[in-house]
């Protein structure tokens, strides 16, 4: 049986458990602490003691740490969410790693409308780091990031292993380089975009007789229409409305972000080969890393999906990073898995 499902269950027992000093101390109806239930609890004492001194720890905190797996003997995972902040894009990834591995989302500031945005990446580190430092000092770690959050997390992950903690490696899930952020990359992309939105539509329309052409001009304007609905709704909902304020702050962020050297190991988990193939921006953290490895997604996979339908496959590559023997040379490498 798994912790969470052995906690449960004592749950439904009204069994509760608090921690003093190493003692773990239990109440529970009269009967219910048997001779087998009194072995378990014991043969389990370790990894309940941790967790409930993380709750302590956790309760202490700001909200930038969130439990997504509290419990686990391996190095716990400190994840960078994306560009708006939702820790929850990992929640996927979090169910396919299993119980064993402890992993925390790292929350920006600004989501709960009181505390001030940050708009420096060294200034976003710097605020997670003295946190994770404060729930387990020194480490060892493994700091993870998202799209955006990536250049935090590559920077966080700088700011500890320079205040003495180990960290295992860093992983970068879909996360562009921060130059590609800036005006004239973001402009060549959109024209693409556009370029190849209008080309679609002309390929779609020469095939179809007029009267096609009609139904398939009248859905698009459907689908347009309801875009801006969306759009209209969000504007009026409190928590998206806090949720795109952390997006401009993050973008902004990364966009005046220049990285400095990191003398440790990269996991660059990128969706798909077209990644690589077309050298996209991401590859561009090779060049401040000691050591960077390649994991690379399927066919059709994207920066979008990759954390939510691929989540298994992805878990998978992190497991395959996570496990893989420490035999770096004394220059960069690469080292490509593909899924």
């Amino acid at each position: 049986m798994t912790l969470s499902a052995f906690l449960a269950d004592l749950r439904k027992r009204d069994v509760r458990m608090w921690a003093d000093g190493d003692r773990l101390r239990c109440k529970a109806p009269a009967g219910m602490l048997t001779p087998e239930l009194r072995q378990a609890l014991q043969e389990r004492k370790r990894e309940i003691l941790e967790l409930l001194r993380s709750g302590v720890a956790l309760a202490e905190q700001q909200r930038a740490i969130v439990p997504l797996q509290p419990c686990g003997a391996r190095e716990p995972v400190f994840a960078v969410a994306g560009h708006n902040g939702d820790v929850f894009c990992y929640r996927a990834l979090v169910e396919h790693l299993g119980d064993d591995q402890p992993f925390f989302g790292l929350q920006p500031p600004g989501l709960d409308g009181q505390s001030e945005l940050l708009t420096r990446v060294e200034d976003l580190a710097g605020y997670f780091a003295g946190q994770v430092r404060a729930f387990r000092p020194n480490g060892p770690y493994v700091i993870v990031g998202f799209c955006a959050g990536g250049g935090i997390a590559f920077e966080l992950a700088r700011q500890l292993l320079q205040g003495g903690a180990a960290i295992s490696f860093v992983g970068l899930f879909g996360s562009p380089y921060p130059t590609w952020y800036r005006f004239l990359p973001q402009l060549r992309r959109r024209v693409a975009q556009q370029v190849e939105r209008i080309s679609r539509h002309a390929r779609a329309l020469v095939s179809l007789s007029s009267g096609e052409r009609r139904v398939y001009v009248a859905e698009k304007l459907r689908l347009r229409k309801a875009h801006r609905d969306r759009v209209h709704a969000a504007a009026a909902d409190p928590v998206l409305v806090l949720r795109a304020k952390v997006e401009r702050a993050t973008i902004a962020a990364a966009r005046s972000y220049t990285p400095g050297h990191f003398a440790g190991r990269v996991g660059l988990f990128l969706p798909s080969r077209e990644w690589v193939r077309f050298g996209h921006a991401a590859l561009g953290w090779r060049s401040v890393a000691h050591r960077t490895e390649e994991y690379v997604g399927p066919d059709g996979c994207d920066g979008d999906n990759m954390l939510r339908e691929y989540a298994p496959r992805f878990a998978e590559l992190f497991r395959c990073c996570r496990d893989a023997q420490d035999v770096a040379p004394a220059t960069t490498c690469s080292r490509f898995v593909h899924g």
